[in-house]
């Protein structure tokens, strides 16, 4: 198969090719809970078991004799789980293993009163309780008797029980399977067929948010940071999907699903973790309630309060609810890590600039690129190679024309402390010629069809089998592939990344594999089909661990993903094109991946399909340079987009953005260290840094990184002026391109030429920079440190600095981390060390530190460290101090009085 015929039948969407992908309507699960009437569950008291971990007891629906059994824990973190299953299957359900990371702290619950219609639980202090009422079912959870969220408020818990096989045959005998409008044993979508051997098996439930008006998360859509009311629209729907330049301002599925939602409101952060691989669809209704207030005399307002419906519904498994009860953002960030873990921390290599392109055609392409940056005096770490460096689509091969000497390309970019990355995608190339397929078909290693026969969909290589990532063995053999000796070509320098891992199917429903497709264990794709990529993410990840031993971290980009894919590295948010539509709208989408855990993320800059301007060119690279993962990349049907080959100014406007994005890179370090160890996302939605201001919980277009800088990125074309909110009265904001104050509470208009992008750093924070940058990572400890110190209205500052080797585990296994402590008060500036359990040497130095906002100086700066007192040069003008020639070590402690 030609790769640009393939690109321009199977992936770009023709007008008809846009119907390849279901609406609400097309899915009949969700009509089906849609349409039914209300449900009428009560909850069984007298069944009540408490254990000393958990509270259990049975549901049961009016006029039905299946039993459902509700589990409920709560942690000492703050977190309730309610789990609900079958009483009695006819086979067990599906349940999501791999995604937590382990067993919580639970605290046992108790008794605090019961009636006959009701009883209510406590635990620990008694501040929260779960007040359980039986006909109909409710859980209502309060703290203080203020009430947070009620599950099933609104009695839409759905629940379709498994039916025996021998029921499907009874339905065709009866002709029942052929005339099945409601989807309940087989459901056509255009010409594909879905058969369901054990009936229909969806499940959902409705939770009431009381106070709140504001959700967010849900990725991945491409759509506003603020999730909407979707009474009226299409559901916000979870279903990996491999979706060509997606449409805007949409709730279609995209790469990747996480089915966390986040509320906020000043008082409370909350989140509701679903844990459900299968397809699901997610309706919000905001409404405010009205509330009688008591013992107020007649005529009397009522109170109006929001509140926030939620409705979860998933094609099957079970039921498995998180409620994270904060109460701020930063808590509900914790509870969500100890479930599902903390972003992985990358190598830092990682975090500079990344240059891709589908495809640098050979290895002489790819050394002209490379010496491309250098002659430009462009800082970069890492080139790519796409699905052309392979020999035909086989992945762990090499084209033997084109990249001959893959060894020796890698020393090259090596010596020069680069990296390489190549694509690995999860679909085989059917060859019994080739030995790598032969052992994942033989080893039993691939897909199965309903027949029990290799599952075969067409890809990249033409007709092609897929991994069974969900299976143990077959990641174990996966991850054995990358061992040097098995991946003929690879060195330690060479990184992978995941694509296609929806997984794309380019002849399949909806561009992806069939629901009916069958996994090992017996269990249908329907029940994981969101885990896919997730576990080629997993597997790669575990082998490249394995292939340094377990000493080196590994660095792995996938497009799909779910709850838990920040353990094993980043992800991008896909087929973008080069509008400025989208790069607009890359701000959310990164945001909303960013509140729900995967914290190492990034858009193509430029676009990945259709030719930029220039003037979007040089506005996205410095967009991507102010987000987490930054990498250019392009499509083979797009001319050439180095940054070089657009006149002198655009490559000064690019150089500035990446060289910037190099001198700040030890603060981005020093948030996925944060990242890493706490789950604070290294950037965030305003609300998230002032939660009390109602005025900035829709805000998308701006944001934090870390707590010190606020980032404006332009999304216009032709534009001398920026609209910047700069949040709180009491804030003081330092414009870093011209250090000017402005006071916080307002509205700001930012001048703007080509080479600028609003950036303040808040009044109250310490922000290390290098002084200079090189040509890639490893060249940055060559350039000491500045700290810049902007002071807020009292005079006090704080901020961090974390380093390590950059690369290894030392810091987890050995202790080899550094992490220092700026602290500014009373005209005294301190560095100390945050954690004495480091024992990483730095040969870092301090040589300047820049202190904005001071009013007056009273005395000369004096040095004060391990060799005395000292006098220091310093300038002192427009309220800023710089304090040059210092020349401190970054481990050492001292202070400079002033």
């Amino acid at each position: 198969l030609n790769t640009s015929d393939i690109l321009v039948s199977c992936v770009v969407p023709s007008d008809e090719g846009k119907e390849k992908f279901k609406k609400n309507d097309d899915i009949l699960f969700y009509r089906r809970q849609r349409d039914k009437a209300l449900s009428q569950y009560f909850a069984s008291l007298e069944t009540l078991v408490l254990t000393d971990r958990y509270a259990i007891l049975e549901l049961c629906e009016q006029g039905s004799q299946d039993r459902l059994c509700l589990q409920i824990w709560v942690s000492k973190n703050g977190t309730v789980r309610v789990f609900i299953d079958e009483l009695l299957a006819v086979k067990p359900r599906y349940r999501v293993p791999d995604v937590l990371i382990g067993e919580l702290s639970y605290d046992p619950l108790r008794v605090q009163c019961q009636r006959e219609d009701c009883l209510s639980l406590t635990w620990g202090l008694g501040h929260y309780q779960l007040l359980v009422s039986a006909s109909p079912f409710r859980l209502e959870v309060t703290c203080d008797g203020e009430e947070i969220v009620t599950l099933n408020q609104g009695n839409r818990l759905c629940f379709e029980t498994l039916q025996e096989p021998a029921s499907y045959e009874h339905s065709i005998s009866k002709g029942y399977v052929e005339d099945d409008p409601c989807g309940l044993w087989k459901e056509t979508f255009r010409q594909f067929q879905d058969i369901k051997t054990i009936g229909p098996s969806s499940v959902g439930m409705d939770l009431c948010l009381h106070g709140f008006s504001h959700t967010f998360g849900l990725p991945e859509h491409a759509d506003t940071l603020l999730l909407k009311d979707t009474s009226a629209t299409e559901a916000y729907r979870l279903y990996n999907l491999d979706v060509f330049a997606y449409e805007i301002d949409s709730r279609l599925g995209l790469y990747g699903s996480v089915p966390l939602l986040l509320a906020h409101k000043p008082e409370r952060t909350l989140g509701v973790f679903w844990l459900n691989a299968s397809e699901t669809l997610i309706d919000i209704k905001y409404s405010p309630k009205t509330t009688e207030e008591e013992n107020e005399p007649p005529g009397k307002k009522s109170k109006i309060t929001p509140q926030t419906d939620v409705r979860w519904i998933s094609e099957s498994g079970t039921i498995d609810c998180f409620i994270l009860l904060g109460p701020s953002a930063a808590h509900v960030f914790s509870q969500y890590a100890q479930l599902t873990g903390c972003q992985a921390l990358p190598p830092l290599f990682s975090l500079g600039y990344h240059q891709c392109r589908w495809n640098y055609e050979d290895e002489a392409d790819v050394k002209a690129v490379d010496g491309g940056f250098d002659l430009h005096n462009i800082p970069y770490d890492v080139i790519w190679l796409d699905i052309e460096h392979t020999n035909g689509k086989r992945y762990f091969t090499w084209d033997s024309k084109l990249f001959p000497k893959p060894v020796e390309l890698q020393h090259y970019l090596q010596k020069k402390n680069r990296k390489l990355v190549v694509i690995s995608d999860p679909h085989i190339k059917i060859d019994p010629d080739w030995s790598f397929y032969c052992e994942a078909k033989e080893g039993g290693h691939a897909v199965k069809n309903r027949e029990g026969g290799v599952y075969e969909g067409t890809c990249w290589p033409g007709e092609s089998c897929y991994l069974d990532f969900s299976s143990s063995r077959t990641r174990s053999w996966y991850a054995r592939q990358f061992s040097l000796n098995k991946y003929e070509g690879s060195t330690e320098s060479l990184f992978i990344w995941n694509d296609m891992n929806e997984p794309s199917v380019f002849n399949g429903p909806e561009q992806t594999m069939p629901k009916d497709a069958v996994h090992q264990g017996g269990w249908e794709h329907r029940e994981l089909h969101n885990l896919y990529g997730f576990y080629q993410h997993m597997a790669t990840f575990e082998g490249l661990l394995t292939r340094s031993g377990g000493m080196e971290r590994p660095f792995v980009l996938s497009r799909s993903f779910f709850a838990g894919s920040q353990r094993w590295g980043a992800i991008w948010t896909g087929d973008n094109v080069a509008t400025w539509e989208y790069l607009k709208i890359s701000i959310p989408m990164l945001l909303s991946l960013s509140l729900t855990g995967i914290h190492f993320c990034g858009a193509d800059v430029g676009g990945f399909v259709q030719d930029p301007d220039p003037e979007l060119l040089v506005r996205w690279y410095q967009a991507g340079a102010l987000q987490p993962f930054f990498r250019g990349h392009s499509a083979n049907i797009t001319k050439r987009r180095e940054p070089w080959l657009f006149g002198d100014d655009v490559t000064s406007a690019i150089r500035l953005a990446i060289q910037q994005r190099y001198c700040l890179l030890q603060y981005w370090y020093t948030l996925f260290h944060q990242a890493h160890t706490s789950a604070l996302p290294p950037i965030r939605p305003l609300w998230v840094e002032f939660p009390k201001d109602t005025s900035m919980f829709a805000v998308e277009h701006q944001y934090m990184i870390g707590s010190a800088l606020l980032v404006c990125p332009v999304t216009d074309p032709g534009v001398s002026e920026v609209k910047v909110l700069l949040p709180g009265s009491g804030e003081l904001w330092y414009d870093t391109n011209s250090t000017e104050v402005h006071r916080g509470g307002k509205t700001l208009d930012s001048p703007v030429t080509l080479n600028t992008v609003p950036v303040f750093q808040r009044g109250g924070t310490v922000v290390p920079r290098r002084a200079g940058c090189g040509s890639s990572t490893a060249d940055l400890q060559q350039h000491p440190f500045t700290l810049t110190v902007a002071l807020d209205s009292k005079g006090n500052a704080d901020g961090f600095l974390y380093l390590d080797d950059g690369h290894s585990f030392s810091y987890r296994d050995k202790m080899q981390f550094c992490l220092r402590r700026f602290s500014m008060r009373a005209g005294k500036l301190v560095s100390s060390c945050a954690d004495d359990k480091g024992l990483f040497d730095s040969v870092d130095k301090v040589e300047s530190v820049v202190i904005l906002g001071l009013n007056t100086l009273k005395r000369k700066p004096t040095l004060k460290s391990g060799a005395g007192k000292t006098a220091v040069m310093f300038t002192f003008e427009a309220k800023c101090l710089t304090i040059t020639g210092l020349g401190l070590g970054i481990h050492e402690d001292w202070e400079i009085i002033m």
